[in-house]
């Protein structure tokens, strides 16, 4: 396996556009990208990075709005 996802690749692993991941990389958010030569791909480490960041917030505003 490679260890870079190209954006229709990490697309398809979210299920989500493509237009999605270039309007979060527009406004600076989402995983970080390396753009080469006008290609921009995505390391498989920040994008399980990021993933395992969104479980712990999403996780902590459950919780949070629980216990208020």
């Amino acid at each position: 396996m490679s260890p870079h996802l190209t954006q229709i690749e990490l697309a398809d692993r979210w299920r989500m556009s493509e237009r999605t991941l270039e309007r979060w990389r527009w406004r600076k958010t989402g995983p970080s990208y390396i753009k080469i030569g006008g290609k921009v791909v995505y390391a498989i480490t920040d994008v399980e990075a990021y993933e395992r960041r969104r479980r712990a917030e999403t996780h902590s505003s459950i919780i949070g709005s629980w216990e208020g």
